[in-house]
């Protein structure tokens, strides 16, 4: 598993997660199954793992073991198989980030580390929408929407207007066409910076990723036995916020709604006030930790 992706924050996400080694659990994003792996050896025989993952990929690659159900969806329709199947978890894991195997494959088309790769993107191959298609389709005022709110590009408006303008006159079919087009917009010494935030905004437009982490925060929440934990791994501000805010309000806006009486009605409670970060020593060996953060939060009881 370890070549596919290296698991972030392996056992400190797995220790908060497991309260019941007999317990059922969901592994949201299977990924490279890293916590799946150490989930399954931290549970009994009678425990259980419901894995989930859109990329096939990542389905092939899954362990035999009968206590591991793979299920190949988006992890925004937990609660429709939590209904259907009539099962509530002990424990919901979630690890937000894009699997090394992705980065690493140039098809896949993640990475500009990749000079001529296809603009794809899709974490879902069977999905319609790619990042070729964004970038050629979309409106300017569009464009400009997606590299603001979701890569926090400076300058989103001129950047959106070059890709406007190169396209005009070719359309933009790699990762490579993509680069020069906004190369003006590149500062020397950051251009990796500013292409990072870049890719990050297509990525996240073309797999909903935003849509689908709030779908998935209030699916999981219903989706817990009182005393469940949620446990959840984030990579950039915007989705730990929306966590952050779940975990406090129970929306991902962060507004609290109070009874006739003051209480606040929230389904989870945190379990650590601040994200528990990565040690310098696992960092220091797989570099895409660096901005991950870790919450933990437990259903409430039933009132």
């Amino acid at each position: 598993m370890s070549e596919y992706h290296i698991p972030v924050l392996l056992t400190e996400s797995i220790s908060a997660l497991v309260t019941n080694p007999h317990g059922t659990y969901a592994d949201a994003t299977f990924g490279g199954g890293g916590h799946t792996a150490l989930l399954l050896s931290r549970l009994s025989d009678g425990g259980h793992v419901i894995a989930f993952d859109r990329d096939i990929d990542a389905i092939a690659r899954a362990p035999k073991d009968p206590r591991l159900t793979l299920i190949h969806n988006n992890f925004r329709f937990i609660e429709n198989y939590a209904r259907h199947e009539g099962v509530q978890f002990d424990g919901i894991l979630a690890d937000l980030g894009v699997s090394s195997h992705q980065f690493d494959t140039a098809e896949r088309g993640f990475s500009f580390r990749f000079e001529d790769a296809p603009l794809d993107m899709r974490m879902n191959q069977e999905a319609r929408l790619t990042a070729e298609e964004v970038v050629n389709t979309y409106p300017e005022a569009d464009l400009e929407r997606i590299l603001r709110l979701y890569g926090e590009v400076d300058g989103a408006r001129n950047m959106a207007r070059l890709i406007a303008d190169a396209r005009s006159k070719e359309a933009i079919r790699t990762t490579g066409d993509l680069d020069r087009a906004i190369a003006r917009m590149l500062p020397k010494g950051a251009e990796h910076k500013v292409l990072a935030k870049v890719y990050q905004a297509l990525r996240i437009e073309v797999n909903q990723e935003m849509r689908s982490l709030e779908k998935f925060l209030e699916g999981a929440a219903r989706s817990l036995k009182p005393g469940g934990r949620l446990v959840v791994i984030t990579y950039h501000s915007l989705e730990d916020r929306m966590v952050k805010n779940f975990i406090k309000a129970g929306n991902v806006d962060g507004l609290e709604q109070k009874d006739v009486f003051g209480h606040t009605d929230t389904p989870l409670e945190a379990v650590n006030r601040k994200p528990i970060l990565p040690e310098e020593s696992e960092i220091a060996g797989n570099t895409r930790a660096r901005s991950a953060k870790l919450r933990i939060a437990e259903r409430r009881a039933e009132k």
